[in-house]
């Protein structure tokens, strides 16, 4: 493919011409400068580890045909070339203001800008967005859509699913995964967007023809992610600004500060009905009457041994009464915004209600049946916030005990561990610390320092650093009416110790302690 060809839809920046012919064919796209080839495309992306600038004379030593830079300091020695077009060999130097950017455009006129040929649906928010895309996916396919999906589990379509190494993937990466879905033939594609996605400009270079926004909260905020709640708030922004529709959460206390710049459609949804201040009012693109655009009422949660759910009416937009069969209040918001997106795609109550029924996401309040007197449940709650929110949640059902087994990560902020075990210790009945990806620590310190959060509480506890172990604990010593949360793992297969991840899924793990208590 010709240079020109893969240049022409730049916008928003402007691109300049170094060296060399803009008409250069390019054979491949190449992000990695040891795999660079005869012919290809370089860009040099400016990493957290490495600064492919350093690498811009091995790439022209190796054949390359371009190269993308944001400045010419790393170009000496390969822009010094004859004023003869005949004998110049070198490659053409592209200059960008932004390389990520330049990189997202050019993947998506390489592969044809495949997301043209589907419908595409970009979820952000700090909770729900697994969660939700698996709802979304369930709907469509319900009712005939062929559906891909890109998140912090997998990329999957079809009978394929690939592990995901980050929640949204580098842009060449995304690019190339619509190409393969719109070639398998799916119509439409719902992925996580991340606030790092958007940073990094790995979502750009196609516009999404909905966004949805489920709501906001601090987190991701450090060193290596955001600077500061403001910035992790205009990060996620920007997916308002890159779609068509965008459908956001109205009960979300940031609600005004979201949508304030927003250059699309906004549509709404939430719980119950609440009247938009004056000052929200005049800074909404459309005015917002009493209720929101589509909403949930006469939630009633159902329990029973072994089954946690919650039920409700939809109302506004769309009319029908709705049960799952995953507990909680977040659970209504994220299959309210399932619905909210398939509504667009003209999809009937009784698919939508069937769907909703059978989808179960993988490590995200997961039930697994162990015992007709207690339940027990996989969650990826890793951090403060989510096991707060998670434990919150299931007190609501009245249980017995809430019982909590997890650890925390190695070479991860040490703050993590007080505030989980804080957590637990005040909200749990009873805590088994165990071990969760050490990585290259001792276990027995990280346990340690959850104890520590621990005993600023009242809270019961007990230290297995086996995960098996603890968890067979846990099930051995059940009481009816028990909630147990494996907490920490989630979606998660391996367990990561020195450097090297082993396997260990907690699925698997909770077969083999049942064949052994038999």
């Amino acid at each position: 493919m010709l240079l020109a060809e893969l240049l022409k839809d730049f916008k928003n920046f402007e691109y300049e011409i170094v060296a060399g012919s803009i008409d250069t064919d390019v054979k491949e796209i190449v992000l990695d400068s040891r795999k660079a080839t005869e012919g290809c495309l370089f860009v040099c992306i400016r990493g957290a580890v490495a600064d492919g600038h350093r690498f811009a004379k091995d790439v022209a030593q190796a054949g390359a045909a371009v190269i993308v830079v944001e400045d010419e300091e790393c170009l000496e020695g390969i822009t010094d070339r004859s004023n003869d077009p005949e004998k110049d060999q070198g490659p053409a130097i592209v200059k960008v203001p932004d390389s990520r950017y330049a990189l997202a455009c050019i993947s998506a006129a390489w592969f044809g800008h495949p997301a043209r040929e589907m419908k595409t649906i970009g979820i952000t928010g700090t909770k729900g967005k697994t969660t939700t895309t698996y709802m979304v996916k369930s709907i469509l396919e319900k009712t005939g859509h062929k559906v891909g999906l890109i998140g912090t589990i997998e990329a999957t379509w079809g009978d394929v699913s690939i592990p995901a190494a980050n929640t949204t993937p580098e842009s060449y990466l995304i690019q190339k995964y619509f190409r393969e879905m719109a070639d398998a033939g799916c119509d439409a594609v719902v992925m996580e967007a991340s606030s790092q996605g958007f940073m990094l400009h790995r979502t750009a270079g196609f516009t999404f023809d909905y966004g949805i926004f489920t709501n906001i909260e601090p987190d991701h905020i450090g060193p290596n992610e955001h600077r500061d709640f403001e910035h992790y708030l205009e990060c996620k922004k920007m997916l308002l600004k890159q779609c068509r529709v965008g459908i956001v959460n109205r009960d979300d206390e940031h609600f005004s500060s979201i949508i304030h710049g927003a250059e699309c459609e906004i549509e709404t949804y939430g719980i119950g009905r609440a009247k938009a201040n004056e000052a929200e009012a005049d800074k909404t693109p459309k005015a917002f009457d009493e209720a929101r655009d589509l909403r949930a009422e006469n939630m009633e949660l159902v329990s029973k041994p072994g089954y946690l759910g919650i039920k409700y009416d939809v109302e506004g937009m769309m009319s029908f009464p709705v049960e799952i069969d995953i507990p909680g209040k977040f659970s209504v918001y994220n299959s309210l915004t399932a619905i909210a997106i398939c509504r667009h795609f003209d999809v009937e109550p009784t698919a939508i209600v069937e769907a909703l029924k059978e989808v179960q996401v993988k490590g995200r309040v997961e039930l697994i049946k162990v015992s007709d007197e207690f339940t027990l449940m996989i969650d990826y709650a890793h951090n403060a916030m989510a096991l707060e929110s998670l434990l919150g949640t299931l007190r609501e059902y009245n249980p017995h005990r809430l019982v909590t087994v997890f650890g925390c990560g190695g070479n991860r902020a040490r703050d993590r561990r007080f505030e989980m075990g804080e957590v637990s210790g005040k909200m749990a009945d009873l805590t088994i610390i165990t071990s969760d990806n050490p990585r290259n620590e001792e276990p027995q310190a990280i346990i340690d320092d959850i104890r520590t959060g621990i005993e600023r509480t009242d809270g019961k506890f007990v230290e297995i650093i086996n995960r098996k172990d603890a968890i067979k604990y846990a099930i051995e010593n059940g009481e009816p009416g028990d909630i147990i949360i494996c907490a920490g793992k989630g979606h998660e297969t391996y367990q990561e110790i020195n450097g090297v991840k082993h396997d260990m899924d907690e699925r698997v793990l909770i077969k083999e302690i049942l064949e052994e208590l038999k």
